[in-house]
């Protein structure tokens, strides 16, 4: 493990955490001006065989993905090959109907184009099919009038960014990372990993709920969890209306135990739960879902922002067009206050860091990548433990305030 002395209290706030009882196995990078002056990993990777986290071991990082598929988007649109404010339909002709004629790829990005739920259950056999799952979306009618609204495509903004980008270059999202940033930069990141990787990952485990003694591997159903078994293909409509929450708290523990409300409907399908051992099945680890799909570590997670601050991967004038908010406020889904630019997520209440010159994304459990150009940082965290919050976690705001105040 390597710590610079100037960011002694991060290693000791990361030390804490495991102190404390809250982390199983984790890692942390943090680059400054390009320099690599933390890069710190403990803990066991597997509960059950006692595996430990070693320096290269990977993890399921969920949402984290979307701003790498933002990014491999970006790079086409450099090359002009998308047009990121035309309409959608014009790569992509069968999703022009039903009110999604004028969604622009721009809208995608920003998590306004009022898709943030498929509406009949995907089935396991199409986990690995994105074609097949995007089909689905462009069958449907918005739910919103795009452009009136943002609300976290959790999933779907995968599908749906990721069939423009096949559209356009004939290749998954995943190919496009390998080829265009994991390969030249010598990155352990994948959507869509290999079996080899796949083998040495870290397992996922669900932080245990209050009144349990033990967690769960993440994805396997609870005993009494109350969820109304569908049949695949089986529609599923929103029981809880549009609209900005007026009391957020009692809005998400409302949509949290309703299994039709949007914000279950969006975080929910395709169902990971219907593979055996949820998020750590290879099937999942496999499809390279553009949304929530990428396996990395902590220190390539980092890395990959230390790049787009460096200029490495997209134009400066790029970049700072990409993170502009698009969007800020009320979150039809997330139903918290939220800010993105074109697949990026900014400082809010779902992205909460000390800084409000920061970008990047988080990962459901607690998992999040992140840059910020006006500090020379970028920074990787990733856990095996997942974090029964909605939106961020303890360990992330402890680590990136030891950060802060070593700067």
């Amino acid at each position: 493990m390597h710590c610079d002395p100037r960011f002694s209290r991060v290693r000791e706030a990361y030390e804490r955490n495991f102190t404390d009882g809250v982390e199983l196995g984790s890692a942390f990078a943090v680059y400054l001006d390009g320099e690599l002056v933390v890069d710190l990993w403990d803990g066991v990777a597997d509960r059950h065989t006692g595996r430990p986290w070693e320096r290269d071991t990977p993890v399921f990082a969920y949402s984290c993905t979307k701003a790498i598929t933002a990014t491999v988007l970006l790079q086409l649109a450099e090359r002009g090959l998308v047009d990121v404010t035309a309409p959608v339909a014009e790569v992509w002709p069968e999703f022009g109907v039903r009110g999604k004629q004028r969604i622009t790829v721009e809208h995608l990005l920003s998590h306004q184009a009022g898709l943030p739920a498929l509406d009949e259950r995907v089935p396991v056999e199409e986990f690995e099919d994105l074609p097949a799952i995007a089909a689905r979306l462009a069958g449907q009618r918005p739910i919103w009038r795009p452009g009136s609204a943002h609300g976290y495509h959790a999933l779907t903004y995968g599908f749906l960014v990721g069939e423009v980008v096949r559209r356009v270059t004939g290749k998954s999202v995943g190919e496009l990372v390998a080829a265009e940033i994991s390969g030249p930069l010598g990155l352990d990141l994948w959507v869509g990993a290999p079996d080899d990787v796949i083998a040495k990952a870290a397992r996922l485990t669900a932080e245990p709920r209050p009144g349990s003694e033990t967690g769960r591997k993440l994805g396997e159903p609870g005993k009494g969890d109350g969820a109304p078994r569908r049949a695949p293909g089986a529609p599923v409509r929103a029981t809880t209306p549009i609209g900005p929450p007026k009391d957020p708290v009692t809005a998400i523990a409302m949509a949290a135990r309703d299994p039709g409300s949007l914000t279950n409907r969006a975080l929910g399908n395709p169902r990971i739960q219907d593979l055996e051992g949820g998020a750590n099945n290879p099937v999942l680890l496999r499809a390279g879902w553009p949304a929530a799909g990428v396996v990395t570590t902590a220190r390539s997670l980092a890395a990959f922002y230390r790049a787009l601050l460096a200029g490495e991967l997209l134009r400066p004038e790029t970049l700072e067009d990409a993170i502009r908010p698009r969007v800020a406020g009320p979150d039809q889904i997330l139903l918290l206050e939220s800010s993105f630019g074109l697949g990026f997520m900014r400082p809010g209440m779902t992205f909460f860091l000390p800084s409000v010159s920061a970008f990047g994304h988080t990962g459901m459990g607690g998992s999040i990548g992140l840059a910020d150009p006006r500090h020379g940082l970028a920074a990787g965290y990733v856990m095996n433990k997942m974090a029964d919050v909605f939106a961020g976690n303890q360990r992330v705001i402890r680590l990136m305030e030891a950060v802060y105040r070593s700067i």
